[in-house]
């Protein structure tokens, strides 16, 4: 099996990318820190996807930010900031969503194969009692419905194909360390492998749905 981890370098990629070598997978893992793949750039995303031949059966982007130019997430109207609205979906939103443009043609047509981004319940506009987070909530959404669409497109020519959302659950990485609270986390090797599970169980009916780490639907 060959897999595409796009954010391989961060907490939950790492995990993922690991597991799946453990398991006898060829992995091949892009990252900013790493390869300089800047998921908000297109033509750095075009670069890197069409350096890549054959095809993959897993693709998944873990790539994503909660705090942007120390800007972090905002508790109430007063605080939106065009600059880091349009930051937020860049990275959550667009950047992904230009991953799986250009990752389509390494998904194989002919047999099953899983292209997952990482979301966030945050996202859910049905779960939505708190409040607050205006920006990272509002980019997930649009992940989410990104991912929609294009399963719903991809059907037509990947008729084996799994387009989904997921959520990983509260990890502790740097990337929530600020912002737990009294939250209980996993650890990412956790996190990862409930992910896998989940991952390894999904099938052409799943397509352009929002899944959790158990595997349990997260309403829109």
């Amino acid at each position: 099996m060959r897999v595409l981890i796009i954010g391989a370098s961060g907490g939950i990629g790492a995990a993922l990318a690991a597991q799946a070598r453990a398991r006898g997978a060829d992995v091949t893992g892009l990252s900013r820190r790493d390869d300089g793949l800047d998921v908000t750039d297109e033509a750095s995303v075009a670069r890197h996807l069409g350096a890549l031949t054959g095809a993959f059966d897993r693709v998944l982007v873990a790539s994503g930010a909660l705090v942007i130019n120390g800007q972090g997430p905002e508790k109430s109207l007063r605080a939106l900031d065009p600059g880091a609205l349009a930051a937020q979906f860049a990275v959550n939103a667009i950047g992904p969503a230009l991953v799986l443009k250009h990752a389509a043609r390494l998904l194989p047509r002919d047999r099953r194969a899983v292209f997952a981004a990482l979301s966030a319940r945050v996202g859910s506009i049905g779960d939505n009692r708190a409040g607050g987070w205006y920006g990272y909530r509002a980019a997930k959404a649009a992940l989410n419905q990104m991912l929609r669409s294009a399963a719903v497109e991809l059907a037509r020519s990947h008729p084996h194909l799994a387009c989904v959302a997921l959520h990983p659950g509260t990890v502790a990485t740097e990337f929530t360390r600020d912002y737990l609270g009294r939250h209980p986390a996993v650890a990412p090797s956790e996190a990862a492998a409930n992910l896998w599970r989940v991952i390894e169980g999904l099938g052409p009916q799943d397509s352009g749905c929002f899944l959790d780490w158990a595997g349990k639907t997260v309403p829109w």
